[in-house]
């Protein structure tokens, strides 16, 4: 199953952290980093090393706060895998998978250099399972003062993964949590640049998100018309409608439906 909703948690709070694990969301990120004080950040480490301690009903990762949390989380059955933030170059991947030999890892690119170097991070080793963007520290870096501002990034972010051979990203928090229309264009902004799911703050938002990135009724008929109609030994083709199929169009279409079973469609 592709995963369209990633919860985030504070590491220091076990009690949401346990809601947030039947809230229905494909991945929990348990945060270490940004969504915990400073002075609570070694409670959160012990929090989450005891509930890791165990296997965990859906995936778990964990946002790191510094390298010193690696070591005592890489060995526990119940991380699925470690998001590495504010990575700026390939080397603090390659350091981190040497720490944790085994685990998933994800890059997250909050600054111009993290950018720059997209591909290399996303390439920096076989570790590597994702990259992604963390928009509120690059919106800082770049003095960017509206949204569209950092499409540039995103597009590159989403560039490099698919060259990479990664899934596609996913896209970074909406930080408003009442604003549910607003984080549904938003959503439907980044399925248009290439993103597949969102990360969430709140599990109010992951009925929008998924909503957002399952296909529609009519994007799933005219899939199942171009799979339909496309042959194994046939080139390209035009429908009766006039649409050209090609290959390619083949292949969206598959992916297309792939992703839409996941309602059963």
């Amino acid at each position: 199953m592709t995963p369209l909703t990633w919860l985030y948690v504070p590491g220091d709070r076990p009690e949401v952290v346990q809601k947030a694990l039947s809230s229905g969301a494909d991945i929990v990120i348990v945060d270490l980093e940004d969504a915990v004080a400073p002075h609570r950040k070694t409670y959160a480490l012990a929090a989450t090393a005891e509930l890791l301690s165990s296997p965990q009903p859906v995936p778990v990762h964990v946002r790191i706060h510094a390298e010193r949390d690696i070591a005592p989380l890489a060995p526990l059955p119940g991380l699925a895998a470690l998001r590495i933030p504010k990575v700026t170059h390939a080397t603090d991947i390659r350091v981190t998978a040497k720490l944790a030999p085994g685990k998933g890892l994800y890059a997250l690119l909050e600054s111009a250099g993290g950018v720059e170097h997209a591909y290399a991070i996303a390439t920096a080793d076989p570790a590597v399972r994702g990259i992604a963007l963390g928009e509120a520290d690059l919106r800082a870096d770049l003095g960017v003062r509206n949204d569209t501002g950092l499409d540039w990034p995103r597009s590159r972010v989403v560039v490099a993964a698919r060259a990479a051979g990664l899934p596609p990203p996913t896209q970074s928090v909406f930080p408003d949590i009442r604003d549910l229309d607003g984080l549904a264009a938003s959503c439907a902004h980044g399925r248009s640049l290439g993103f597949l799911g969102r990360a969430a703050i709140h599990p109010r938002q992951l009925p929008v998100i998924e909503r957002a990135y399952l296909p529609g009724p009519e994007e799933v008929e005219a899939a199942e018309e171009i799979v339909k109609a496309a042959t194994t030994d046939a080139g390209a083709l035009a429908l009766p409608d006039g649409r050209f199929v090609d290959a390619a169009v083949v292949a969206a279409a598959h992916r297309t439906l792939s992703l839409a079973g996941r309602d059963g469609a």
